[in-house]
């Protein structure tokens, strides 16, 4: 395991945070597996690293009827009262703009059902963490998201801001802007609810 990555879970579990570290995609799931066996609600948040580990087609294809994703939404309500219910979840699933070698999580949120439910509320956060999410203190976690995550999400998005077009966050006031709430993680009150799974690979911005 790099120095880099020891270093950083040793750091999380000094801040109250259960970390893992997976080599491949089985050993991802074997862990996503055991950590959710027990479950009777399981909800989850935008997630492009989710999505590109494949943990978001193994919670649709194996938790159905447990699993309540957004895309079961027929409409905008719908979605919305999906998205609350994350909040009585037994599992919320997500993953983070940045992690530091100091064990901290760095997220920037546009409507803030994710980093709400990081905060508070499901018994259990588990995020999906590829290596390339991992920085070295919180200034390195700011210039990841001003030049990474953030444009390259609105442009996903198809959101009409500066940083869609440059590249790089221009602290706008665009209605379409996507960085509303910042939320940096630190010391948790509540042992081992938050997990962070690093997996050996890049994942998502």
């Amino acid at each position: 395991m790099q120095t880099n990555i020891e270093k950083t879970m040793n750091a999380l579990e000094r801040n109250h945070m259960k970390p893992f570290y997976v080599e491949s995609r089985e050993e991802l799931y074997s862990v996503v597996r055991e950590l959710i066996k027990d479950d009777k609600l399981i909800t989850a948040g935008g997630s492009m690293s989710m999505k590109e580990s494949g943990v978001t087609e193994l919670l649709l294809n194996e938790y159905k009827g447990i699993f309540l994703d957004r895309s079961a939404g027929k409409t905008p309500d719908e979605v919305e009262d999906i998205l609350r219910k994350a909040f009585v979840s037994d599992t919320f699933f997500a993953s983070t703009n940045a992690l530091t070698e100091d064990g901290e999580l760095y997220n920037v949120d546009g409507k803030g059902n994710r980093v709400s439910a990081m905060i508070y509320g499901p018994k259990q956060v588990i995020l999906i963490v590829g290596v390339n999410k991992i920085v070295k203190d919180m200034d390195e976690a700011v210039r990841r998201v001003e030049t990474i995550a953030a444009p390259k999400n609105t442009v996903r998005l198809d959101c009409n801001t500066p940083c869609a077009k440059t590249g790089e966050c221009a602290h706008c006031h665009s209605d379409a802007r996507i960085c509303c709430s910042y939320v940096r993680l630190g010391q948790q009150r509540v042992t081992d609810r938050i997990k962070v799974i690093i997996v050996n690979e890049n994942l998502g911005y």
